[in-house]
């Protein structure tokens, strides 16, 4: 089945990239037209026009694309991959083209779900091969079941680095208008609670992602060439985050653990040539 092409022009301009340096902490100034996108930060040439009267029940834009209506309610990040093939200047324009690439019907008839997968290419104006592509899978449920994660399964005893982070409301609100992502159960108490059912404001899993990318270039010092990233279970607003990185044969691991030790996300990293750790 083909699906539409959506194609937008972009900028990758010096003031959103300010925005993203304030709400990580970071100081604004440090960044200025010409200089290098960290890696990571392109979630803010993302972000979905999509008109108010066409977002989903939950508030979920769709990323500018018609999300298949499969009459499954519930909607969560499962995971990304991104290839970072080159670096984007800050002030450049840029031609982002989205399109659907799959959709997997998976469960059973008594509990049915679906795996979408976006991709979007990222072109610097007047290049033809894309300077990051990234695919985005995203799970369809009836109803959201229980998220275990993988508890106790961590290994301590290989991490070379780690970090407590805490991704409060306010964080939650800053990326999510950043991503210009209205869905609800980042912004929304009432309804992630009552009904979603979950305990609390639910961290966005590109948050997660960004944070892991953030821990991966302050702590390791490692400029990431592509990257992938499960979701296992949700983090939730307030809570601390912990932060993990191992060594594994040629690439690396990051995990993200709640306060339990559970594991909720992790990210495999292929680092680029010549970048390398400074512990």
């Amino acid at each position: 089945m083909l699906h539409k092409v959506v194609t937008r022009s972009e900028v990758c301009s010096v003031a959103n990239v300010r925005r993203v340096a304030a709400m990580l902490d970071l100081d604004p100034d440090a960044y200025a037209d010409n200089g290098v996108l960290p890696r990571g930060w392109q979630f803010i040439l993302l972000g979905a026009d999509t008109r108010r009267s066409m977002l989903r029940d939950d508030g979920f834009p769709g990323l500018g694309l018609p999300v298949p209506d499969l009459g499954l309610p519930c909607l969560l990040l499962g995971g990304r991959t991104v290839a970072f093939n080159t670096d984007i200047p800050i002030g450049a324009g840029i031609v982002r083209e989205s399109r659907i690439v799959g959709v997997e019907k998976k469960g059973t008839e008594s509990s049915p779900m679906a795996v979408v997968s976006v991709r979007h290419d990222l072109r610097l104006r007047g290049e033809v091969a894309p300077a990051v592509v990234e695919t985005q899978k995203y799970v369809l449920l009836a109803r959201r079941g229980s998220s275990a994660g993988k508890a106790g399964e961590t290994q301590w005893s290989d991490v070379v680095a780690s970090k407590t982070v805490v991704a409060d409301d306010t964080m939650l609100l800053q990326y999510s208008a950043l991503g210009f992502n209205s869905h609800k159960i980042h912004v929304d108490r009432d309804y992630a609670r009552e009904v979603e059912g979950y305990p609390d404001l639910v961290v966005n899993g590109g948050l997660t992602t960004l944070l892991l990318t953030e821990f991966l270039r302050a702590e390791l010092n490692l400029v990431p060439l592509a990257i992938t990233t499960r979701h296992h279970a949700p983090l939730f607003s307030g809570r601390a985050i912990r932060m993990t990185a191992e060594r594994v044969a040629e690439s690396w691991r990051l995990r993200a653990c709640d306060g339990s030790g559970r594991v909720c996300a992790e990210m495999q990293v292929e680092e680029q040539t010549g970048s390398g750790h400074g512990l």
